[in-house]
């Protein structure tokens, strides 16, 4: 049977054609860009930045209601502790404001039957396939709480879609350490459920930004170094007057440094979050988490950076010396880095 297409959809067609690709290039809402802010604010504890946020967000119109949602579902992502403390804030800034903000949608009524039995559907619907695993052979209990109270009771809540739902989880993630595996499920979940590449990158962005203020020592500016780095990463000094440089380095998801050597100093690497790699020439990697300690001997050659699917942030160590310098050398190829997990 042929296909017979109005000549709309051809112009259509024609258009996005010429246009290219940027034209099906789509930016996060006003709301969906608040939605996310507020999610990852929640999930660090940032109360300030918090109540920042909700006022920005309530301002241009998101609703008391939508932040409920969200605060609600972040204690499956995040823990009650901090979405009762969230929902404090939302409590406090809405009092405030003299309670004229527009309360906005209330869910329709809970669907009749089984929650085990809707919740399975939902997640199926909501991932694109049947869940199981060991895992949850493993522990069954963990599986029917998922699917009968996260997705039976809390996204059967429809006044806030899925695609919003996952923006927010998303956003909450990306804050957080540890969650890699989660997140990257995510992100897939969420291009299941509408988001596109460009506005995943959007949330991931707004999570940065937020993750930015609670890096102990500040996140920084952009690394003036970055011609020696493969991805982008963020340099703030912590001394520089003392005799003793010390600088709080973060790098991105798959962001890592050249081969480089420091001359008759050493340096000393202080890890304070997330996932990262160091190799020293001739050497295996070692995967580096919070509370390590790389003790780098001068005329060292070696590299350093973060895990495919986490930031990374260390202290960087310069071991006084005179007449010390560091001699940057050639980045560390893609099949090289792509080798670790």
């Amino acid at each position: 049977m042929k296909k017979i297409f109005s000549i709309g959809v051809i112009t259509g067609i024609i258009a996005t054609f010429l246009m290219g690709e940027n034209a099906m290039a789509e930016n996060l809402t006003t709301e969906q860009k608040s939605v996310a802010e507020v999610s990852a604010y929640t999930a660090s504890g940032n109360q300030t930045g918090l109540k920042e946020a909700l006022i920005k967000g309530l301002d241009a119109g998101v609703t008391v209601n939508t932040y409920k949602e969200i605060l609600v579902q972040s204690y499956a992502y995040c823990g009650f502790p901090r979405a009762l403390n969230a929902l404090a804030t939302l409590m406090q800034t809405v009092d405030e404001r003299g309670k004229t903000d527009e309360s906005g949608a209330e869910p329709s009524a809970k669907p009749q039957g089984s929650a085990l039995n809707y919740g399975t559907e939902n997640q199926t619907k909501l991932v694109g396939a049947e869940v199981k695993g060991k895992l949850f052979e493993f522990a069954p209990a963990i599986d029917e709480y998922l699917k009968a109270h996260l997705f039976g009771d809390i996204f059967a809540r429809d006044n806030v879609d899925w695609k919003m739902r996952e923006v927010a989880t998303i956003a909450m993630l990306a804050v957080r350490d540890g969650v890699e595996s989660q997140l990257d499920a995510h992100i897939n979940i969420g291009k299941h459920n509408g988001l596109t590449d460009d506005q995943v990158n959007e949330i991931l962005d707004i999570a940065t930004q937020t993750k930015a203020k609670n890096v102990i020592f500040g996140f920084g500016k952009e690394n003036p170094y970055s011609q020696y780095f493969t991805g982008k990463s963020y340099l703030q000094p912590i001394t520089t007057d003392n005799g003793v440089p010390m600088f709080n380095v973060t790098f991105e998801p798959k962001c890592r440094n050249n081969w480089h050597i420091h001359h008759k100093g050493g340096q000393i690497l202080l890890v304070t979050s997330g996932r990262g790699w160091y190799q020293a020439w001739g050497e295996e990697p070692r995967e580096l988490k919070a509370g390590d300690v790389v003790n780098i001997p001068p005329e060292t050659k070696h590299w350093h950076g973060a895990a495919k699917d986490s930031w990374f942030t260390h202290i960087a160590v310069e071991v006084p010396s005179e007449g010390g310098s560091n001699e940057w050398l050639e980045p560390v190829s893609d099949e090289e880095y792509n080798k670790l997990k």
